[in-house]
């Protein structure tokens, strides 16, 4: 697969909460940074972190850009947290090495943040 595929295939493994297929798809020495906390994660903690993420509801990628060995999606994730369904945003990079992701760095967001008025231009 290329790294397009490998991003669609992911979202839709994640989406179906096919924990266990999850695996197959990341390299055997697979890494995921998250750069809004600065945390690192080899496989098995990555696909622990998201089997036993609380309320996790789905994950739909919205778009998708990319070559052969690299891509990036953004997808909308929601969420159960005490009952009420939350949004967030997540933009993923991967690197595709040996027909699996070896690399891979997250942003995260809450969408429903608004901007400080004090911090844009008049």
């Amino acid at each position: 697969m290329n790294a397009c595929e490998l991003m669609t295939r992911l979202c839709d493994v994640i989406d179906a909460h096919d924990w266990d297929a999850l695996p197959a798809l990341l390299h055997d020495d697979f890494i995921c940074r998250y750069v809004h906390t600065g945390e690192t994660f080899g496989r098995d903690s990555w696909v622990r972190l998201n089997a036993e993420y609380p309320g996790f509801d789905h994950m739909v990628l919205e778009d998708l850009v990319g070559s052969d060995k690299r891509a990036v999606g953004r997808c909308q994730v929601t969420v159960f947290v005490e009952g009420r369904l939350v949004h967030f945003e997540v933009a993923t990079f991967i690197t595709v090495r040996d027909a699996r992701i070896s690399e891979m760095t997250e942003v995260w967001t809450d969408v429903a943040l608004t901007p400080d008025p004090g911090t844009r231009p008049n």
